[in-house]
């Protein structure tokens, strides 16, 4: 998924502040829990009107994971948002310093 142009436009590395002053992109911090490969590059912009389902997706293809396997994502180790959740709203509510902080794994860990 990171190799389509598509893709690129909307998930890219952060190499500026961590949330863009136009508002047109939002930083996020992926961070592995569990058993789950970790993704190296852990700082990402993302467009805010994604979805969470979204976020999975591109980690799940990033990562080369079987088709049978999941990825549950988390919002500061705390609770597992809705697939259909923006981005945007998660940011407002639950970002820190500049920040989205999300958690992935393959098995369920907190929530």
């Amino acid at each position: 998924m990171a190799d389509t142009p598509e893709s690129q436009a909307a998930l890219s590395t952060s190499t500026s502040t961590p949330a863009d002053k136009d508002g047109s992109k939002i930083c996020i911090l992926l961070n592995a829990t569990g058993n789950v490969p970790i993704i190296k590059k852990r700082t990402w912009t993302v467009d805010p009107n994604k979805t969470v389902s979204w976020i999975q997706k591109f980690i799940h293809k990033f990562l080369k994971l079987d088709a049978n396997e999941q990825i549950f994502l988390y919002v500061n180790q705390t609770f597992a948002p809705a697939p259909d959740q923006i981005i945007k709203n998660l940011y407002e509510c639950h970002g820190t310093n500049g920040k989205l902080v999300l958690y992935y794994c393959k098995n369920q860990a907190w929530g």
